[in-house]
């Protein structure tokens, strides 16, 4: 059975696990699901509705515990965390590696995290302490203590022999860091060099001196941009004074973009990216009401702009039917324009240099969209109402509003950005109230304006 599952879709290995769950003995299930990657049993366990959820929990050996509570998200994760007593918690996170047991800390409760401290040995908690000294988006709460150090002035032989003493490598490891006697970062030596090299060659002499260290209070996604820039499958990092403290590895990179990628998702709709898929029916509507909320007041606004052209509408009856086509029109063009301003303050693309540059390259290419798209509702108007003033109307109306989107998807992401306001959440919401209110105010009020004199 667990081979069969290893060549099934997150989808069918659910549906193998209940069938199994039905029909076989619980210890069948559990050597079947003990069987797979601790990722791909996190995988499954956020999949189960919440009954399901606990017995495939009750299930997961205790030695796997640990990787398997780090893969999970964080809400699904503190609610098993929370059936757990604190020497079961220490029990499942001592295997761990510095920056996952951190990580997995800084998502329970203070009082449970002090527990937790107290309850290990002194080395590891010191080791832990560090790591969590830092914040968590930045590389220091991203780095792995566990690290291993020569010194420049000792032959490759040495080297060799040294590391044939471990036990095991840290995971990742590529390169082994260059000290000095008060630990400050001297440079590199790739393992590649060490099993190549001549046995009596000097560190000092074939160590890589170009990879400089990063920071630890770097941010953690410009970690990610160094590792994607530089091709690097581990760093060292440092603080201030260049003493090491740490490394980072891919596969802690890989999950920053994972989770950079599902924010920018979840939050284009409102949602938390830990989000549980089967949270509770009245969490999940306590949290959605206040977007919906935020809409309906938007909404409610853009309305209240309608109403003051009540007469204007009553008059003109095509109004009414076309009005709706500027905003929408002006909504996907803005945001067209506020993914790609999103995008480059991301990466760091987008700065007091380059801003007048953007908006100079955004408005030109909204004028030539509004032209293009002026002319075709010109003439579908026009056509189909037989009136030329209605055409004038909604042409100028579409051009003021895909301007007037294009400058806001610009500003919006860098203003925001000023007050600490995560843009991926709110742009869009506000972005859609500037363009409808200027949609329904550019048509309705070059209606009142210019339908008289044509």
């Amino acid at each position: 059975m667990s081979a069969t599952l290893e060549h099934q879709s997150s989808e069918q290995r659910l549906e193998l696990l209940y069938q199994a769950i039905n029909t076989s003995s619980l210890f069948q299930v559990q050597r079947m699901l003990n069987a797979m990657h601790p990722a791909e049993m996190a995988d499954l366990i956020e999949a189960a509705p919440r009954g399901r959820r606990e017995l495939i929990w009750e299930l997961v050996e205790p030695d796997n515990e640990g990787e398997v509570l780090i893969e999970l998200s964080e809400e699904v994760r503190n609610g098993l965390v929370g059936e757990m007593d604190t020497g079961e918690i220490i029990q499942a996170i001592k295997d761990l590696d510095d920056d996952d047991m951190a990580d997995f800390l800084q998502s329970l409760p203070d009082t449970l995290i002090a527990q937790t401290l107290a309850g290990m040995d002194r080395q590891d908690r010191i080791r832990l302490e560090a790591v969590l000294s830092y914040d968590e988006d930045t590389a220091g709460g991203l780095m792995d203590t566990q690290t291993i150090t020569v010194r420049a002035d000792v032959s490759l032989d040495v080297v060799l022999r040294y590391l044939r003493r471990l036990d095991e490598l840290p995971s990742h490891t590529d390169n082994i860091i260059v000290v000095n006697r008060y630990d400050r970062y001297l440079g590199i030596l790739p393992l590649s060099t060490v099993l190549t090299g001549q046995p009596d060659e000097l560190v000092v002499d074939v160590m890589d001196t170009q990879q400089n260290p990063i920071l630890a209070d770097t941010a953690s996604q410009q970690v990610a941009r160094l590792f994607e820039d530089r091709n690097l499958i581990s760093a060292p990092v440092v603080d201030h004074n260049h003493r090491l403290l740490g490394r980072i590895t891919i596969d802690d990179v890989v999950d920053i973009i994972r989770e950079e990628a599902e924010h920018s998702v979840m939050s284009m709709a409102g949602l938390d990216d830990e989000e549980d898929l089967f949270a509770p029916v009245l969490l999940s509507a306590r949290r959605r009401a206040v977007w919906l909320g935020t809409n309906l007041m938007t909404a409610l606004l853009a309305a209240w702009v309608i109403a003051q052209f009540e007469a204007t509408l009553e008059s003109t009856v095509a109004l009414a039917i076309l009005m709706g086509v500027i905003p929408s029109m002006g909504g996907v063009a803005g945001t067209q324009t506020l993914t790609l301003v999103i995008r480059g303050l991301a990466l760091g693309q987008l700065g007091k240099s380059n801003r007048r540059s953007l908006l100079i390259k955004e408005l030109l290419v909204s004028l030539m969209n509004g032209i293009i798209w002026a002319i075709a509702v010109f003439a579908i108007a026009t056509f189909t109402f037989g009136n030329i003033g209605i055409g004038i109307v909604t042409g100028l109306a579409m051009i003021i509003n895909l301007l007037a989107a294009s400058g806001s998807g610009v500003f919006l992401p860098i203003i925001m950005r000023y007050f600490h306001i995560d843009p991926a959440l709110a742009g869009g919401v506000v972005l859609t109230t500037i363009t409808d209110i200027v949609g329904f105010a550019a048509v309705l009020g070059l209606a009142a304006l210019m339908l008289p004199l044509l």
